[in-house]
């Protein structure tokens, strides 16, 4: 049974080594960090959306359709839908919210370039249905008023947008009201007003919808509600739980950012193993002598090659760490990009999670661990006699 090398003489030579090592260190952390960045880049942008939908929420829209944008639900298909069995009744009646969502353009405050906006016309049973929405400035919109009320990301975004402020948009003259907080939801990059007016001012047909969501009188109720609808002949409607739906609306970009962060990892992952490759090569032909001394005195090479590969792997974790660290300050800064599923533009923050943290950390060991076994093993080849005759 061979010696194992202490592992004090692997931390020595880091330090003696220290210019190399910081190198290697500093190629990893670099890695480390964009993949993390970009993961939880998606991770927020999927969060945003999904945090849109309630358990208790179901939206109908029209079969086939991919977005609201693209639906439609007639004035006859909403009497059937706010008597089926599963909805949640208030005191005013079926807790139904027909909207309809179209978009308007407003220059961005940080280019000034034209962005898209989702305005939303909502009934007036839309803050009971929605109930993590919450008027948090001002007041909300008078049924049958061109009054505005806007997500708590909007006014920050869009130049004109201020609460007290009038804008213009889709051919009418709109007054901004209230400011609303929906918990950091896609909700917040949207402008609410009036369905009816929305409509009338889009020229959209009267009582059509572009989707209607229904609360349930529980998360259980889909069932009995979806099956009630999707069995009628007389509609021709998709049921989705709201999450399920902003779910799908999140998968397209979703997708793009993750490959994209993929290729840019791996692109930079090489650069960092070939640097972890040169430290590791390059300490090992400096310490030629130290290893055949080593070889000589009854350590293995099995020794030899655990030592070099911990040694890769301390060098791997340190790096690892500092990317994580260095990425940490993200975790809840505010963007914004364009969703294609809806041709507008949403605010969300960045998620670094402890799991994206572990999967950084770990992917840095296997960079370390690609970059310090070749090393180890020519290491553990090495001649020891002919090491030993240069002393």
């Amino acid at each position: 049974m061979s010696l194992a090398i202490p592992l004090t003489y692997n931390l020595r030579s880091l330090r003696v080594r220290w210019s190399s090592t910081v190198v290697a260190v500093l190629g990893i952390a670099g890695t480390v960090g964009v993949f993390v960045a970009m993961l939880a880049l998606a991770k927020g942008f999927k969060a945003t959306l999904v945090s849109s939908g309630s358990p208790r929420n179901a939206i109908v829209s029209r079969a086939g359709s991919t977005s609201e944008l693209m639906s439609a639900v007639s004035v006859d298909h909403l009497n059937i839908i706010q008597d089926a069995p599963g909805v949640e009744r208030g005191a005013s009646g079926p807790l139904v919210s027909p909207e309809t969502v179209v978009i308007a353009a407003f220059p961005l405050r940080a280019t000034g370039t034209d962005a898209n906006v989702q305005v939303r016309g909502v009934s007036p049973t839309a803050l009971q249905v929605r109930d993590n929405v919450k008027i948090v400035s001002g007041r909300m919109f008078q049924p049958g008023l061109n009054e505005l009320v806007i997500g708590r990301y909007v006014a920050g975004t869009y130049t004109g947008l201020d609460l007290g402020n009038t804008v213009k948009f889709g051919g009418g003259t709109w007054r901004v009201v209230g400011v609303f907080d929906a918990g950091g939801s896609a909700f917040d990059s949207e402008i609410w007003a009036d369905a009816k007016v929305v409509r009338d001012v889009y020229k959209r047909p009267p009582g059509n919808s572009s989707s209607v969501t229904v609360r349930l009188t529980s998360p259980q109720a889909l069932g009995q509600f979806k099956d009630a609808l999707t069995s009628d002949p007389r509609l021709t409607v998709q049921v989705d739980r709201e999450i399920e739906y902003y779910d799908k609306q999140s998968r397209t970009l979703t997708r793009l950012i993750l490959v994209l962060g993929t290729m840019v990892g791996v692109v930079m992952g090489v650069g960092a193993v070939f640097g972890a490759l040169n430290t590791m090569y390059s300490a090992v032909a400096e310490r030629s002598r130290e290893i055949a001394t080593m070889r000589a005195l009854g350590f293995g090479a099995g020794s030899v090659v655990s030592s070099f590969v911990f040694e890769a792997l301390c060098i791997a974790l340190v790096g690892g760490v500092l990317g994580c660290l260095a990425v940490l300050p993200l975790n809840g800064l505010t963007t914004g990009t364009m969703n294609w599923q809806t041709f507008s533009h949403m605010a969300f923050a960045f998620r670094v999670t402890p799991a994206l943290l572990a999967g950084g950390v770990i992917f840095a060991l296997l960079m370390g661990i690609v970059g310090g076994v070749p090393p180890a093993f020519r290491a553990a080849r090495a001649r020891v006699a002919v090491a030993l005759r240069e002393l």
